[in-house]
């Protein structure tokens, strides 16, 4: 199982990702672990996640929220 997840830092900016374990790759960005977009961006709390079978979905449904239209998606989901 694959997970496309959103996190967020204090200061609203937003990040997109997919991974087969959220609480892992969260506790990665929060300990810096994870060289990335993330680090030294302060703390991420996860605000909305989506479960599929398969990487290969996981990753055409997080590209899919990185267009236009999926950033309307989640300002309607997470109310932004």
């Amino acid at each position: 199982m694959y997970y496309v997840y959103i996190i967020q830092n204090p200061k609203g900016i937003l990040y997109k990702g997919s991974t087969d374990s959220v609480a892992n790759r969260l506790w990665q960005y929060n300990s810096g672990e994870f060289p990335s977009y993330t680090k030294n961006k302060g703390s991420w709390e996860l605000v909305y996640k989506e479960l599929f079978a398969t990487r290969k979905e996981a990753e055409a449904r997080e590209k899919s929220l990185k267009t236009g239209k999926g950033r309307k998606f989640l300002k309607e989901v997470i109310k932004l």
